[in-house]
């Protein structure tokens, strides 16, 4: 195939064309860059809202810029807008901060050149007037005038004039929840709340400058939205506006009148409800004055709380509380009476006459003014208005003046008695207080001896010294005189008879040293209301007479219990023991009985006696003169030897059965039995058998289990401990006393254990047994009893000791006395007596001796177990104690 041969380009065509190209190109560049303004924005029409500020650029788009001459703006008035002045002070800060300046060279818009042969136009705030063309224009290489326009349009954007951010409407009224907004064009408004669309309606309606919401109620707290558009423009705008409902207060407590107490504390609570909680004050009417700023007082305004340090009477008179919140003010008034509290200023004591009239006043003052009553002293009822109910002889008038604040009371007592003298006590009570004082009314009455009517005769002997004391009752004090036969003593000159006083007591000391003085003494008391007589009795005093009667009530082979009918008394001077004197009837000398001795009130037992043994008894009393014969001589036999008495345990029921009552024992596992020791009948005891068994009781009848029953005999002891028993279990325990006759009859108990094991526990830790506790408490307080008695014997010769020394120093005539009542020391020093008895001088023996005068000291055979003894009684247990007989009463 026949290749085409390729096409040659000469060097000189291509630079032809080249050429040709070159000047095309340069044409058509000479073209393009004609000389032209243009603005920035670029757009002809700028949109722009009122209030912001503006700022166009004019840039010249020339081929030779440095040709470009005259670039300016002219506004919508065509005037030629000047360049920024040079004092020109700036809005903002090199950091972009709008300073705090007056604008005093500011204008509203001015040019400004930049780089690059640039003209700015600055609008510092953008106004409604200032909507319109704006021109910028130069002139080039002075043969062609540049010029190009733009358009400013304004617009009012969406501003909230008025539209708080939180807003409290109050409850049960009307509200409009405010949203006003400006904007041009004029914008559309709607509601949200809590983001769902509000429609209007009964509840709400949507207004131009606002949301009115009807009734508020609390429901209607939440947060709405207040949304505005200008379509025109696509603005949308939001206001979220949280909506709380406030409540307007209301003032719930304060108590139309109030009370306080002058000089007190005193609080009021004026307390008011609201939303927000609302701030409490009080205002004092009368001065019109906070009285949180006053002295003396405190308002807390959260709890409304008005205390007051302490009342004065100024402080009278009307007070308004006021409660105040977002939602209102409310005020109510309340009134402040003071209390005074009453003062008893008048309260005399007051004297008056027996059977007479007696009045006592009391006056009081406070406000208001206080009631008055009496009282007597130590009592708590006090006396009513008016004649009393229980005693028509007293009356209570009382008086009150208000106004004054004064009241008083008199207590008025007709036909006055002795009884009506004492304290009185007056009370004044209001409702501020009470006040108290005591007066006393006294009552005036003759001399009067009625308190010495039962009193018993004076009694002296042996020419010993008589007091005759004689005490007048009487107000004002009796003077007392005493007479003798209807003679003035005091003329007597006597000197067996002394007077010591003269009123209102006066004793009369007596020695009879004949027995004319043995005679009755008149003592006569005077004062100004009259006197009074009272006859007092001296009589001689001798020992007792025979003992009427002496019966034995028990007999056992080695005691007799008696029964003793003591001897007729005088007042005044009583039996203080009964003694017995016995021997074998065998036996015809007195002299070798022995003795013994009982105070009136113990169990009259002989013991030590032989079994069938005849014995002869007598009987005497004792009263502080001294032994009285013996008598009621008699022979008593003592029955055989025999087995023992049966012993009586020494335990008290606590659990009565239906059929027999039963002993608890604390314990439930061990019991110990403790038992009296019986009379022995003659022959000693030398053991005691115990037998327990456990048993039942099955429809009444009781059952023992004769195969688990326990028998031991115990010897020269009074108790004895079970052990190994069973918890909560029946026994029947038996208890014989023996002696070389036989056994005794059994005494018979029914012990229950107890069910608890703790109590077994306890039981098992104790180291000591009961016994040994007791014995050794008893030892301790022997040794203690010991050593107090060792002291009073060293430091005031006194005590048991002190006695024993004095025993053994005595003298053959105080020997001699005891021989010739064939006992034991006489007693030289009587127990006090409620007479008014002379003091005791010593005895120089009974004035009477029995048939058979004893001229020595019984005597007690060597060896023999008997032996002269005295028998206490203390009113629980008889004391037995060997050796002198003792002419009182040894109950302790």
């Amino acid at each position: 195939m026949r290749q085409t041969p390729k096409q040659r380009v000469s060097p000189l065509a291509f630079i032809v064309f080249v050429m040709l190209c070159g000047g095309s190109f340069i044409e058509l560049t000479q073209a393009e860059l004609k000389p032209t303004l243009e603005i920035y924005p670029m757009q002809e029409v700028q949109r722009k809202p009122v209030g912001k500020p503006l700022i166009l650029t004019c840039r010249p788009t020339v081929p030779e810029p440095a040709l470009v001459a005259d670039l300016q703006w002219k506004d919508n008035l065509n005037n030629t807008i000047l360049p920024k002045p040079h004092n020109y002070d700036p809005l903002y800060d090199s950091k972009g901060n709008r300073k705090n300046v007056t604008g005093r060279n500011q204008p509203p818009m001015y040019t400004e050149t930049l780089p690059g042969e640039s003209l700015a136009l600055m609008i510092t705030s953008l106004s409604v007037e200032m909507g319109g063309k704006y021109y910028c224009t130069a002139s080039y290489a002075n043969t062609e005038i540049l010029e190009t326009s733009v358009t400013i349009k304004t617009y009012v954007a969406i501003t909230w004039t008025n539209a708080p951010e939180n807003q409290y409407p109050i409850l049960g009224e009307d509200y409009v929840v405010k949203c006003e907004v400006k904007a041009d064009p004029n914008p559309t408004i709607d509601w949200l709340r809590n983001g769902d669309p509000i429609r209007t309606g009964d509840k709400y309606v949507v207004q131009t400058h606002g949301l009115l919401i009807r009734d508020v109620q609390e429901t209607d707290d939440g947060i709405y939205t207040c949304r505005a558009a200008v379509i025109e423009t696509g603005e949308l705008l939001e206001r979220t506006i949280r909506v709380e409902v406030y409540i307007s207060p209301v003032i719930t407590h304060l108590p139309t009148t109030l009370e306080a107490v002058e000089g007190k504390p005193f609080a009021a609570n004026c307390t008011a409800t609201g939303k927000p909680v609302p701030e409490i004050s009080w205002i004092k009417d009368a001065a019109q004055q906070n009285v949180a700023t006053a002295d003396r007082f405190q308002v807390n305004p959260q709890t409304g709380l008005l205390t007051v340090n302490s009342v004065s009477q100024d402080d009278y008179g009307t007070y308004t509380c006021i409660a105040k919140n977002a939602a209102g003010v409310v005020d109510q008034k309340t009134k402040l009476n003071v209390l005074v509290r009453p003062s008893i200023y008048e309260l005399y004591n007051v004297t008056g006459e027996s059977k007479k009239e007696v009045a006592i006043t009391c006056r009081s003052k406070g406000r208001p003014a206080p009631a008055i009553t009496f009282r007597r002293w130590g009592t708590e009822e006090e006396y009513a208005p008016g004649i009393q109910d229980d005693d028509d002889r007293i009356v209570l008038e009382t008086y009150y003046n208000e106004e004054r604040g004064e009241s008083s009371g008199t207590l008025r007592i007709a036909r006055s008695q002795r009884s009506d003298d004492g304290l009185y006590q007056c009370i004044a009570r209001n409702k501020g207080d009470t006040a108290y004082k005591t007066g006393h009314i006294t009552v005036q009455f003759a001399p009067d001896f009625t308190h010495m009517k039962e009193l018993p005769p004076v009694f002296s002997w042996e020419q010993r010294k008589a007091n005759l004391s004689c005490l007048a009752m009487g107000i004002p004090n009796a003077t007392i005189e005493w007479r003798w036969n209807g003679r003035n003593i005091k003329d007597l000159y006597d000197t067996n008879l002394q007077i010591v006083g003269t009123g209102p007591r006066s004793d009369l000391i007596v020695h009879p040293v004949t027995r004319q003085y043995y005679s009755a003494y008149k003592c006569i008391a005077t004062n100004i209301h009259g006197f009074a007589e009272h006859d007092m009795q001296l009589k001689e005093a001798r020992v007792p007479d025979f003992v009427s009667a002496a019966v034995p009530r028990q007999l056992t082979a080695t005691t007799i219990t008696w029964d003793i009918r003591g001897p007729p008394t005088e007042l005044g001077l009583p039996i203080l023991a009964f003694s017995v004197q016995y021997k074998e009837a065998l036996n015809p000398d007195w002299s070798t009985a022995l003795n013994r001795s009982w105070s009136p009130d113990s169990p009259y037992i002989v013991e030590g006696l032989r079994p069938q043994t005849l014995y002869s008894f007598r009987f005497a009393a004792r009263n502080q003169v001294g032994l009285g014969n013996w008598g009621v001589n008699q022979q008593q036999s003592t029955p055989r030897r025999s087995a023992p008495e049966e012993p009586k345990p020494l335990h008290s029921p606590v659990q009565n059965d239906k059929e027999e009552p039963v002993v608890v024992s604390a314990y439930s596992d061990h019991f110990e039995l403790r038992w009296g020791v019986p009379a022995d009948n003659g022959e000693p005891i030398d053991s005691y058998q115990i037998k327990y068994c456990p048993g039942n009781k099955m429809a009444g009848t009781w059952t023992e289990l004769e195969n688990r029953c326990h028998t031991v005999d115990v010897v020269e002891t009074t108790s004895y401990e079970m052990t190994n028993l069973n918890g909560n279990t029946y026994y029947r325990i038996e208890l014989k006393a023996h002696n070389a006759i036989g056994y005794s009859s059994p005494a018979s108990i029914i012990m229950k254990t107890t069910r608890g094991v703790d109590v077994i526990q306890v039981a098992e830790r104790q180291v000591l047994s009961s016994a040994a506790i007791v014995g050794i408490a008893v030892g301790g307080v022997l040794l203690l009893l010991f050593i107090v008695d060792l002291l009073c014997c060293i430091t005031v010769h006194m005590g048991v000791m002190a006695t024993m020394c004095r025993k053994a120093k005595r003298s053959p005539s105080e020997i001699d006395d005891e021989a010739k009542l064939g006992s034991g020391q006489l007693v030289k020093e009587p127990p006090p007596s409620p007479l008014p008895l002379p003091p005791p001088v010593k005895l120089g023996g009974s004035p009477m001796t029995s048939p058979l005068d004893e001229k020595e000291p019984l005597r007690t055979p060597t060896g023999s177990i008997k032996q002269n003894s005295t028998i206490e009684f203390d009113g629980r247990f008889v004391h037995s104690r060997s050796g002198e007989i003792i002419g009182k009463n040894s109950a302790v």
